[in-house]
């Protein structure tokens, strides 16, 4: 009996072989079709279940009794500022300080040449002399003709003859005295003394030099002299500043600026807290016109003559009486169009967003006027981890400062 043959390679498959493998083939498909159901059915809910909601780190905003503050830029000067000049003409002999030296009321700075004077003062003691020389001899004249005139041996124009001539005399006595007084203060205008305490800038003329002296206009200026405690303080605020001011003020919720019992303070410009505590002293009368400002004046204490007049520092003037204030970090402000807004964690994890209107800043952090309570939750940190209406896991956190920018 002979053995079936093999099919030659290529050759065609029987017809009965192909029914089996479309078979198979749906089979392998369904399988996997019921895997895939089976798959999503087993990951979906429970990765869904698994992925919780976003961290993010809230804290309630800082309770703080503050005063607010409003800051200007402004310029020392001194309280009492003096140009030395000559009283008297003539050549300078000694200059009796060092640039730049603290000196007292009434000490000696410069010494112009004393000579002059000296002479002019001698002569009008001599002249005084002589003038009462003359006043003696009218008197004893006239003592006598009033004694002729008694008996009529002497005529009535006589005798007012010599009693002109007493009282020339005496007049005359009266100049010469007043000429020695302005000798002896023209002498002591040689030695220019220190009209106040202060200190003094550099000499302006040099020994030797010709100063011109008197009361008028091209005397010779010779230093001048600036007192340094206390020191002023000049400032300047908008009419609409001063305009606040004078509103609370009026409502009794400021004192006034030009009460002396307004404490001020002041930094240098390498100073970055407010070490110079101050008062006001005055606020102007009127409004510059032409700047729309009004300059005020706040009077500081400076026994170490730190501070120079001159000198550009920044001021800070209360702007509020002291009150509780809510405060938050400036980087927990979201920004809406023109809002301010703050994301808030409700007790069941939900967040929401608050409109706020938020004050000037306070030692790094902001004030807020309006939209939030103390025991709010604010979020801090993982703001773009959490959006209005969405759950989120909170942990606490704590308000620090934020470093001020200088």
């Amino acid at each position: 009996m002979n053995e079936p043959s093999e099919t030659p390679p290529g050759a065609p498959r029987p017809a009965g072989a192909r029914p089996f493998l479309w078979i198979a083939l749906a089979a392998l498909l369904v399988l996997a079709a019921g895997a895939w159901w089976k798959l999503q059915g087993a990951t979906t809910p429970g990765a869904a279940a698994a992925v919780a909601p976003p961290t993010v780190t809230v804290s309630q905003p800082v309770q703080k009794e503050i005063v607010e503050w409003d800051e200007y830029t402004g310029q020392f000067a001194a309280v009492d500022y003096v140009e030395v000049r000559a009283r008297v003409g003539g050549y300078l002999d000694s200059v009796n300080f060092k640039d730049g030296q603290m000196v007292a009321k009434g000490d000696l700075l410069f010494v112009i040449d004393p000579r002059p004077f000296e002479i002019a003062l001698a002569s009008a003691k001599a002249q005084v002399g002589e003038t009462t020389a003359r006043l003696d001899l009218a008197n004893r004249q006239l003592g006598r003709a009033g004694a002729l005139r008694q008996n009529d041996f002497m005529s009535a124009a006589t005798f007012d003859q010599r009693n002109a001539e007493t009282r020339g005399a005496a007049s005359a006595v009266e100049s010469a005295q007043a000429a020695v007084r302005q000798a002896e203060l023209n002498l002591a205008f040689t030695q220019v003394t220190a009209p106040l305490g202060g200190r003094t800038s550099r000499h302006l003329v040099s020994i030797g030099n010709l100063v011109n002296g008197g009361d008028t206009g091209t005397t010779t200026l010779l230093t001048t002299i600036v007192s340094l405690d206390p020191i002023y303080f000049y400032f300047d605020m908008s009419e609409a500043q001063y305009l606040a001011y004078q509103r609370a003020v009026a409502a009794g919720k400021l004192k006034s600026t030009r009460d002396n019992s307004v404490e001020v303070f002041a930094h240098l410009v390498d100073e970055k807290d407010w070490p110079h505590p101050g008062r006001m002293s005055f606020v102007e009368n009127q409004v510059d016109r032409g700047a729309g400002t009004i300059r005020a004046r706040a009077e500081f204490a400076n026994p170490g003559f730190l501070i120079t007049p001159g000198q550009f520092a920044r001021i800070r003037v209360p702007g509020s009486e002291s009150y509780q204030a809510i405060l938050i970090p400036d980087s927990a402000l979201v920004t809406d169009q023109s809002r301010k807004q703050v994301l808030v964690v409700k007790d069941d994890g939900t967040v929401e967003a608050r409109v706020v209107r938020p004050g000037p800043s306070h030692d790094g952090l902001r004030i807020i006027r309006r939209g939030l309570a103390a025991n709010d939750r604010i979020i801090i940190d993982g703001l773009m981890r959490a959006r209005p209406g969405a759950k989120v896991t909170p942990q606490p956190g704590t308000i620090e400062p934020e470093p001020s920018v200088e």
